[in-house]
């Protein structure tokens, strides 16, 4: 700026020296200062009549969710082909093909993806036929998590990768039940929701029936090979099964609401899960199990991706956990679904009369109030409906498999015991829960470790163990390790669970033999009873749990001294 006397003033003739002075620098230091703004590439759309030639590729849960959602795609008439589980190949290639700085899940899935796009093209397809018949599958957010940069992610890793204008589809995890137009390929509508959850409820539970059974079986292998079984028996049932339709003639809004109204009936009392459930229940129990195998349980939690997957992303933390002699009780996805809808209801309860940061109405003024009050009420009581019927259907396939699995927590209690460490208002990640499961599963007698697994530098987990050092300082016999994953560290992680593990061990064998001595029997008594009542060696029979006792060796001591002093 000049002044009326066109002289230069002061600040402008510094700024201009300044400028003047950093160009001068650059240019020694060769540094090039060419500014393009990045603008994201025009994509092409999946359209409906690209379904029959274009498969659906996904990924990154375990291998018994991805073989059930990918019948539940087929049989509502998509092509769908799981991605293989992420190995450190992958995770080498994502660091390759992505950005720096980006946290273990996000190398492991972007590089996993690439590397099946890769094997494609040297089984001989091109690259532009690969484009043109394939498109990615993947769940999309928000928040202070990399989990809501990870579609920027996949398209910059496909582009260096030479995959440019890889077709990337994403559903919003808030975004309610009907995401696509009417000549999308991908029709995220009812029907669609319906089968993923169902498809995710039933191999959350049959996963968790198999990490209850594999370390007491007496024939080795037998629960994996029954597991393998009632997979591909369910996968059946979900790729033959159609979407239940109104068969009336109805036109416009009233045929819509009957047809929503009578799919949540028929998903509500039909038992075409329930009674291929029931029989892969009987295939588990013909199991023979040795239930006086003393074991440490070790619950799992941590970031989402790091506690679900079952390879290298997580340095196959389940089954070193296994083959070190612990019961590994894993997290159900379902705990995850019920976690978000609590969140948005507890948004809706503090937001109540906040439009665009606009105050409460005057308190004379009670139309408005009550416009404001019912309008709440009504999303609320669609969320807590939404809830209710989750958990319902969650629980009906936790009974049908012999109610071996644990049902879903309870999301008020976990945010009454999470919130004094970590406001619950906090999101990213899993939030409160890591702190509130440690607390749950510990107090509850259910495990007696438990094992958090995260990425490294993973924002939300760490600001969850920071407050995870409060909770140990008060409750003081309970036994937490956090864990971070990268495509490195194995040996220091596995020797880190090992020393942890050994006190859960001791903890296991010092309950167990004090439920001995309180009973007076010997193992070898017990062994001679269970001889006799085979009943007992099945892996559906229930033992009572006892407030105090963990493991189900020392459970089963307390039962048979039970039942023996029953008989007289």
């Amino acid at each position: 700026m000049t002044n009326p006397m066109g002289l230069i003033s002061v600040d402008e003739l510094v700024s201009r020296q300044v400028a003047e002075e950093r160009l001068r620098l650059e240019r020694e230091a060769g540094i090039a200062r060419d500014f393009r703004h990045f603008k994201r590439e025009p994509e092409r759309s999946f359209t409906k009549d690209q379904r029959a030639q274009t498969t659906l590729l996904f990924g990154g849960l375990t291998w018994k969710h991805e073989r059930l959602i990918q019948a539940a795609l087929q049989g509502l008439g998509y092509k769908a082909e799981p991605l293989p589980t992420p190995n450190v190949a992958a995770f080498q290639t994502g660091k390759e093909f992505g950005n720096n700085g980006q946290c273990n899940p996000t190398y492991f899935t972007v590089g996993n993806l690439v590397q099946y796009l890769q094997h494609l093209e040297a089984q001989g397809m091109s690259r532009q036929e690969i484009i043109d018949r394939y498109v990615f599958f993947t769940a999309g957010s928000c928040g202070p998590c990399r989990f809501g940069m990870y579609e920027s992610e996949y398209r910059l890793a496909l582009r260096n990768a030479g995959f440019s204008g890889f077709r990337v589809l994403l559903f919003q995890q808030g975004g309610g039940l009907n995401q696509s137009g009417a000549e999308a390929g991908l029709e995220m509508n009812l029907d669609f929701f319906l089968g993923i959850l169902n498809a995710m409820n039933c191999a959350d539970v049959l996963n968790e029936v198999a990490y209850a059974i594999r370390p007491y079986e007496v024939e080795p292998g037998a629960c994996d090979r029954v597991l393998k079984d009632s997979v591909e028996r369910l996968a059946e049932v979900f790729r033959t099964r159609r979407p239940w339709q109104l068969g009336a003639k109805l036109n416009g809004r009233l045929k819509s609401a009957t047809e929503y109204a009578g799919k949540f009936l028929h998903q509500l009392l039909s038992d075409e899960y329930t009674r291929v459930l029931q029989e892969c229940r009987d295939r588990f129990d013909s199991i023979e199990v040795d239930r006086l195998r003393v074991k440490p349980i070790v619950k799992i939690t941590g970031e989402f991706w790091a506690q679900t997957t079952e390879g290298d992303g997580n340095f196959n933390m389940f089954r070193f956990l296994e083959r070190e002699g612990a019961q590994v009780l894993v997290e159900p996805v379902g705990t995850w679904i019920t976690y978000m809808l609590h969140q948005v209801v507890q948004k809706y309860r503090d937001r109540k009369g906040l439009d665009e940061g606009a105050a409460l109405p005057p308190i004379w003024r009670v139309d408005k109030r009550a416009r404001i009050e019912l309008d709440y009420r009504r999303k609320v009581a669609k969320l807590k409906l939404a809830e209710a019927i989750f958990r319902r259907e969650y629980h009906r396939v936790v009974k049908a498999l012999g109610g071996l699995a644990h049902e879903l927590v309870d999301q008020y209690e976990m945010q009454r015991l999470g919130h004094p460490y970590y406001n619950s208002r906090s999101g990213g990640g899993e939030g409160h829960l890591e702190v509130a499961k440690n607390i749950y599963y510990s107090n509850k007698d259910l495990c007696h470790m438990v094992l958090s697994l995260k990425p490294f530098g993973c924002m939300p987990s760490t600001q969850s163990d920071g407050a995870q050092a409060a909770v140990v300082s008060h409750y003081r016999d309970m036994i937490f390790l956090p864990i971070e994953t990268s495509g490195e560290g194995e040996i220091n992680a596995h020797s880190r669970v090992q020393m942890a593990l050994g006190e859960a061990k001791a903890k296991a064998k010092r309950e167990f033999q004090e439920c001995l001595a309180k009973t007076g029997l010997t193992l070898e008594q017990c062994r001679a009873y269970l001889d006799a009542h085979p009943e007992m060696k099945r892996p559906m029979y229930k033992v009572p749990r006892r407030k105090g006792v963990v493991g189900d060796a020392a459970n089963m001591v307390l039962h048979i001294a039970e039942r023996v002093g029953v008989r007289g």
